[in-house]
């Protein structure tokens, strides 16, 4: 299980990204999903629909916060005008943890909005963690680090992928959200193991984990979150929760967004795998 401190002891089931095209549909028919996420840059903003709609949810649902303009790899260092902004909104949605992305973004001032892989260094991880741990003392809420989709690596990487996040995880104090699909891509894209990734993540610092579709192109698979889950991102998904045991579960469908019954029936599809997962970890804890 998750460590209580990733989590701010709060626990949650499955959950799905409030998307636009469901607004209405949310409103007015109320259904029972567990959770939802936000990209929390879509609400980082002084009024209009999205938040009147955001305080509606906010009255029914738990909603946590999902980032995509931190930017913990930048050396740089974190942006303080980012991180209030941020902290007003983690006031409004009382969002039991935040995650982001373990990137880099941006070059003196200029945005990439792209989330760039860091080179897997022992000094890249050192200033990563650093920064993480400025934001989460100033943000005052658990964080929570994204592994991201890959399309290629550095040539002086000093350790693997899981190795690294394990490292910026650990040196910061903080959890991890595990993105199973994003480990799919980047497994099909870069040549490695998949399932030497899942089993090396500290389990105790998984605070969520992340399952979506992807597009398969000529040279590359790519993280476009707008098909169904695939059958071996859903055998990572039953092998996190073997190891993790009952951890917060999000769909992402963020292109060609179906209605919302076909995007929360997908989600529920989790339900099945992490009953077989946890009945698997139930048997070797009694073996």
């Amino acid at each position: 299980m998750s460590d209580p401190r990733f989590t701010s002891g709060v626990e949650l089931a499955t959950g799905i990204g409030l998307r636009v095209p469901h607004y209405n549909h949310i409103l007015s028919e109320k259904p029972a999903v567990g959770w939802f996420e936000i990209i929390s840059e879509n609400y980082m903003v002084e009024g209009g629909r999205s938040l009147a709609v955001l305080d509606r949810i906010l009255d029914q649902y738990t909603v946590v916060q999902h980032g995509v303009g931190m930017y913990p790899g930048d050396a740089g260092g974190i942006k303080f005008d980012h991180l209030r902004r941020l902290k007003r909104l983690v006031r409004r949605t009382k969002t039991p943890w935040i995650s982001d992305h373990l990137c880099w973004g941006s070059v003196d001032g200029s945005m990439s909005h792209d989330l760039l892989p860091i080179p897997f260094t022992f000094e890249a991880a050192k200033k990563t963690a650093e920064n993480l741990r400025i934001a989460q003392d100033f943000l005052e809420v658990p964080l929570a680090m994204e592994n991201v989709s890959s399309y290629g690596e550095f040539k002086d990487n000093q350790m693997t992928e899981w190795q690294f996040l394990a490292e910026v995880c650990e040196l910061a104090d903080t959890g991890i959200l595990l993105d199973v699909n994003n480990i799919y891509v980047s497994s099909i894209n870069n040549g490695f193991d998949p399932m030497e990734y899942v089993n090396f993540v500290p389990p105790e610092r998984v605070a969520q984990i992340h399952i979506a579709g992807h597009s398969h192109y000529k040279r590359f698979v790519v993280d476009t979150h707008d098909h169904p889950v695939i059958d071996p991102v859903w055998k990572l998904y039953e092998r996190a929760i073997e190891r993790c045991g009952h951890v917060a579960t999000l769909l992402e469908w963020d292109g060609r967004i179906p209605s919302f019954d076909e995007v929360w029936s997908e989600a529920k599809k989790s339900e099945t795998w992490r009953a077989a997962a946890i009945a698997k970890r139930q048997e070797n804890a009694a073996a």
